[in-house]
């Protein structure tokens, strides 16, 4: 618990500083080296199924091998070093600060209505193209990726670091940035990618529900309307081809009283998304920096209920 919460306050605190190698680029690195040597083999859509599921296996498994002998190696010189570095992996894998950080980038820019500039540091943290992106929809995209990255960043990572600690923490991590990677559905990783999609699904889910009823208590005790949260959660969770993303996105759309979803641009083509939410009113620049406090709040809800739910087992 001591270590798992120092890892929490010193995220919060530090967030992803640029000079310290972060493990996410170890990773992925791994995946693409990975990749390029597997599909050497693959022959056929069959191929392709079948490596990805191995790709799947050898970047999860690594990750918490890696981890966990990582760990007992320092505790086998000294216990303490060991929690110390259990605690500065726990640090690396949360990204409740670093969220904050690249986000408000985004509101910076459109703060001084710079919209080219907005577009850039939008680019950095949401998959779909932003070039020709309007002041509402760079708003919106800014919002939906604070939204789902609350459940994929932080709630779904504490969850899984609350089990099994760092090494399951950093497990997850591997898990989550394989579906980045590779888990598009365009003709490049329709079945490579396949396995890595479906398992990040499989591991999202109870996180995200749990994200959407942590939401509606942050909700409650920051004063934004909590009954339309669970509302349009209730009415909206379903909008989405993913079976999680919907549930932190509706929880925002609910609590803000704003509308998400519509069409982004990704690859050159047009994807239509399901509205979630009620335009009830226009977006705004503020409404960045509300689903920030949201993002913090649901993440303070969250640490405090796990510890209970932990230290009562």
């Amino acid at each position: 618990m001591i270590t798992i919460g120092i890892g929490y306050i010193a995220d919060l605190i530090w967030g992803d500083p640029y000079w310290i190698p972060h493990p996410i680029k170890f990773i992925g690195n791994g995946i693409k080296n990975t990749e390029k040597f597997l599909r050497k083999y693959a022959k056929s859509n069959k191929d392709e199924k079948l490596l990805g599921i191995f790709l799947t296996i050898i970047i999860v498994c690594s990750a918490y091998i890696i981890t966990f002998l990582m760990i007992k190696v320092f505790a086998y010189i000294n216990p303490y070093l060991g929690y110390g570095v259990e605690a500065f992996l726990i640090f690396q894998i949360l990204a409740t600060k670093s969220l904050d950080v690249e986000s408000r980038k985004v509101l910076k820019q459109l703060e001084k209505n710079d919209i080219g500039e907005a577009r850039r540091f939008l680019s950095y943290i949401v998959g779909r193209e932003t070039s020709e992106l309007n002041e509402d929809e760079i708003i919106r995209a800014t919002v939906e990726t604070v939204a789902e990255n609350t459940s994929d960043g932080i709630i779904a990572p504490l969850f899984y670091i609350f089990i099994g600690g760092a090494p399951l923490g950093m497990a997850y991590k591997a898990a989550n940035t394989l579906d980045s990677m590779v888990g598009y559905k365009n003709e490049k990783y329709l079945y490579f990618g396949w396995a890595s999609a479906k398992f990040d699904d499989i591991l999202n889910y109870i996180p995200a529900r749990l994200t959407a009823i942590f939401m509606i208590l942050a909700t409650f005790l920051l004063k934004y309307d909590w009954k339309n949260c669970i509302y349009i959660i209730k009415r909206d969770r379903k909008n989405h081809k993913s079976p999680n993303c919907a549930y932190p996105e509706a929880a925002v759309a609910g609590a803000l009283r704003i509308q998400l979803g519509g069409i982004n641009t990704y690859f050159g083509k047009k994807v239509y998304k399901p509205t979630i939410g009620d335009l009830l009113r226009s977006l705004e620049k503020d409404d960045i920096a509300r689903s920030i406090k949201i993002m913090y709040i649901t993440s303070a809800v969250c640490f405090i209920v796990l510890t209970i739910v932990k230290i009562g087992i």
